[in-house]
C-alpha cells in the first residue's frame, strides 16, 4: 500500500480495511466490488436523544427529547439529505445558545439550517407544516 505522507509499506498478514461512507463522495467500482457491505440505519428516536443529552448537557433536558422527535418526523419527509444525529447534536446546541428551551416553530424557523443541509429540504419541511413537524401534532 503506498501513502503519500509515508511511502510504500508491505503488510506481513493482509490487512483488514475498514470504510464508513455517509454517501459525500462516490467510491470507485474497483474497490466497492471488493467490499462487503454493511448498513447500519438512524438509531430510533429514544437513542437520539440519549445521544443528545449526553453531547449538549447544558440544554434544558426535556429539549433533546423534542428534537429527537423532531429529527425522527423529518426523517419521513422525502429529504434529499435525511438529518443524523450530528444534525440533532448541532440543532440542540443552536437552539440552547439562542437561548430557546422549548422547540416551536418559530425557533425550527430560526434554526433550520443546522438540521436540514439543502433548501430544498428545508422548503419541503415548511410546506409540510413546520409547526406540526416540530410539535407532532
Amino acid at each position: 500500500m503506498t501513502i503519500p505522507e509515508l511511502g510504500t509499506r508491505r503488510a506481513t498478514v493482509a490487512p483488514v480495511v475498514v470504510l464508513t461512507s455517509n454517501r459525500t463522495r462516490d467510491l470507485h467500482d474497483a474497490l466497492t466490488r471488493r467490499c462487503l457491505y454493511h448498513w447500519i440505519g438512524y438509531p430510533d428516536e429514544h437513542r437520539v436523544e440519549e445521544i443528545v443529552r449526553r453531547r449538549v448537557p447544558e440544554a434544558a433536558g426535556w429539549l433533546a427529547g423534542q428534537v429527537a422527535a423532531a429529527v425522527q418526523r423529518l426523517r419521513g419527509l422525502e429529504l434529499q439529505k435525511k438529518p443524523g444525529v450530528a444534525e440533532a447534536i448541532g440543532w440542540t446546541t443552536a437552539l440552547h445558545v439562542l437561548g430557546i428551551t422549548t422547540l416551536d416553530e418559530a425557533g425550527a424557523e430560526r434554526t433550520l439550517g443546522t438540521v436540514l443541509k439543502y433548501d430544498e429540504d428545508a422548503r419541503l419541511a415548511r410546506a409540510t407544516g413546520l409547526g406540526s413537524l416540530v410539535s407532532g401534532a
